[in-house]
């Protein structure tokens, strides 16, 4: 065994505790993401077996709940052939019986009972032939039930995989090597709160709060060991968060915006083809004022479908021309840039404004001409996926960035835009996807926030309703009124081609039984999916545009983004497989004309709970930021619209839906410290100043921004 010392002791590769060995140790790695002893330490059981009261046999009335009996096996027998082998044993206590069922380790389980009778039988009973019975209870010899450290009345349980478990590492396995680990390590923990903190708040320390995670003496130690753990990671993303914004805020120096030019001007009272709304003015002058301070700006732009967020970006990208700057938007998906490219260049059509586009389909001749010209300063606005980030794109003077769906990019991606130019641009991240503040404060602890909470004038509420399979000739109906009148048709399925295990109308099958009933040639249909090459795509989506289709099927790749003021109705096929925040941004791709909209939501007729709930709030509110609560509420905050945001959020513990409280707190906490000592150089601050330096150092994308 290799010698480490108190200090390094957390830090000791996994393979060094006892128990462990090599293989386990490559199973901890690669399922578990555990290297060292510190990592193990904080993997948390998701729940405890409560083992501190030992239950009367007659007490027994339902079934489903682990729980524990004290008494003596009467007698056992082994029973049937082959698989159908099995050891059962009757166990008695002063107050009935229940029989003991054991079809694995049978050989192990005779020895124990050959050399032991009186045990306590721990599982869960359930009633079979009017009897009550255990299947593979677990054996505890109370005699060994005082030998351990530390308390066992709480028995945890870990998550595994199959693979971790026929490798020896299931859940009791993992709570036998965490006594080790809990024995070997709970004085060597550091304290990362200072005492003030600690003190004032009445906090368990360290120490205390992760042996108690795994082994409490009770339920109040386990609740408040939650506590403390939960406490460190929302206190400790908080502080990074707000550093972030001390450090751009403070130290790294911005473009200064001073003039509205000509170009602003010219657009605005000449080219913009309707009123902006009260909301996009005060974006506006919040942006502006951001931008003419001196300082860099970083700012998310919320908003919800069909607010008008990318015309205000348009605006405040002139405002950086006119300053001398160029400007560039990234989006997440090729249709997506694709159409803020055409949109933008048809509204900037006879101004002296140059906009280029780029991608991954972008020819290498045309690829070089764009490097050469952003270069020499020629192109003024380049808009494209995410290409735009790449080495080779270098730009003369970039002073205005544009993310489009920041959900879709990450914290590194955003920082290499950074680094296009020697004074970092001004940074606008913009999301149609309204987010709860909780999520908010949390994801987006380092922007300013600006939202526009007002739809533009003349848009009428788009009717949602919820239909049935059996309401779908009705459907067809309705649809063909609709395109009768001239208008067109989005509709959307969940999966390509049919897959025998979801009971789905998947897209290929969709567009067989669409054709039928929408025949040529006096109706047209178009189809779009990711599996497409970008060009058909392209010109399936163009064919829509230009209303030679008047259906367009499609999987959800038309998500986002995707602009066309003629469609009038959205269908969504098996609605009840789609999450809340993607039935609303699909809905938002019809509306965004002057006519009365629909959203047609067709589900089968069983639905879950859950199921039903998404489906009535969709039904029942237009308000993306009322859904978003509702999303949060009902399936939590997942990994954030499908990115983690490299590792900040790489929460264990802490729950961004029932923590809205303590997210609130530690802000408030974490934004008084640093009001007060903002390089955290008291010496009361010191061991919260040398935990933030430790997570720093792993996590790459901090050094990155700076």
């Amino acid at each position: 065994m290799t010698s480490f010392t108190q200090k390094d002791l957390l830090e000791t590769p996994i393979d060094y505790l006892k128990g462990v060995g090599p293989k386990k140790a490559e199973l901890f790695r690669q399922d578990f993401n555990v290297y060292t002893y510190d990592d193990l330490l904080h993997y948390y059981p998701y729940r405890h077996v409560d083992k501190s009261k030992i239950y009367k046999i007659s007490e027994l009335s339902e079934e489903g709940t682990f729980i524990q009996f004290k008494g003596i096996i009467r007698n056992y027998s082994i029973v049937g052939q082959q698989r159908g082998k099995r050891l059962v044993a009757t166990f008695v206590d002063d107050s009935g019986s229940l029989e003991l069922v054991w079809f694995n380790s049978i050989k192990w389980i005779e020895d124990l009972l050959k050399q032991k009778r009186d045990y306590i039988i721990f599982g869960k009973p359930t009633r079979f032939n009017g009897r009550w019975n255990i299947t593979h209870p677990e054996l505890i010899d109370p005699q060994n039930q005082s030998d351990s450290p530390i308390p066992l009345a709480f028995q945890p349980l870990y998550y595994t995989s199959e693979k971790a478990k026929k490798g020896g590492l299931d859940s009791k396995a993992i709570s036998k090597l965490m006594i080790t680990l809990i024995t070997q390590t709970k004085e060597v923990i550091p304290e990362i709160l200072s005492d003030e903190i600690l003190q004032s708040h009445k906090l368990l320390l360290r120490k205390e709060a992760l042996s108690a995670i795994h082994y409490p003496s009770d339920n109040a130690i386990l609740s408040k060991a939650t506590t403390r753990l939960k406490f460190d990671e929302l206190f400790f993303t908080q502080m990074r968060l707000l550093k972030l914004k001390l450090i751009t805020s403070k130290k790294i120096k911005g473009h200064h915006f001073a003039i509205v030019g000509a170009h602003f001007n010219d657009f605005y009272h000449h080219h913009l083809k309707f009123e902006l709304t009260n909301a996009q003015k005060r974006v506006i002058k919040e942006i502006r004022a951001d931008m003419g301070s001196g300082k860099q700006m970083n700012r998310l732009l919320q908003g919800d479908v069909g607010s008008g967020k990318t015309i205000t970006a348009l605006l405040l990208m002139l405002i950086a021309i006119d300053n001398g700057f160029q400007t560039c938007l990234m989006a997440p998906t090729e249709i997506l840039a694709t159409q803020h490219f055409e949109n933008i260049s048809k509204q900037l059509a006879g101004m002296d404004i140059k906009v280029e586009f780029l991608s991954g389909s972008t020819k290498v001749a045309r690829r070089r001409a764009i490097h050469e010209q952003l270069l020499n300063g020629e192109i003024d606005i380049l808009i494209g996926t995410h290409a735009l980030i790449e080495k080779e794109v270098t730009f003369k003077n970039l002073g205005f960035v544009v993310i489009d769906e920041q959900h879709r990019f990450g914290v590194e991606q955003r920082a290499k835009l950074w680094q296009k130019n020697q004074t970092p641009p001004h940074i606008l991240v913009m999301t149609a996807t309204p987010i709860p503040r909780t999520l908010s404060m949390t994801l987006y602890g380092d922007l300013d926030l600006s939202v526009i909470d007002e739809l533009p004038k003349g848009r009428k509420p788009i009717i949602t309703k919820h239909l049935f399979e059996k309401n779908r000739l009705a459907l067809y109906g309705f649809m063909k009124s609709q395109i009768e009148a001239g208008r067109q048709i989005f509709v959307v399925y969940p999966l390509i081609e049919e897959n025998e295990k979801l009971d789905l109308l998947a897209l290929m099958e969709g567009y067989d039984i669409i054709a039928t009933h929408f025949p040529l040639p006096q109706y047209a249909i178009g189809l779009v999916h990711g599996k497409m090459k970008a060009t058909k795509k392209e010109f399936e989506m163009q064919r829509f545009i230009k209303k030679e289709t008047q259906i367009l099927l499609s999987t959800t790749v038309i998500e986002v983004g995707i602009d066309v003021p003629n469609a009038t109705v959205m269908v969504v096929e098996n609605a009840e497989r789609f999450g809340l925040s993607q039935l609303h941004q699909l809905r938002g791709r019809v509306g965004r004309g002057g006519e009365q909209s629909y959203c047609l939501l067709v589900s089968g007729n069983k639905l879950s709970n859950d199921s039903k709930q998404r489906l009535a709030a969709m039904v029942n509110t237009n308000d993306g930021f009322e859904i978003a609560n509702i999303d949060l509420e009902l399936r939590g905050p997942g990994d954030i619209q499908g990115t983690k945001q490299s590792g900040m959020l790489d929460f264990k513990i802490a729950d961004l839906v029932k923590d809205e409280k303590l997210i609130a707190y530690t802000r408030q906490l974490a934004q008084d410290l640093l009001l007060e000592d903002a390089d955290l150089a008291l010496e009361k601050n010191m061991r919260i100043k040398n935990h933030l330096a430790k997570i720093e150092s792993h996590n790459l994308w901090w050094g990155l921004i700076s």
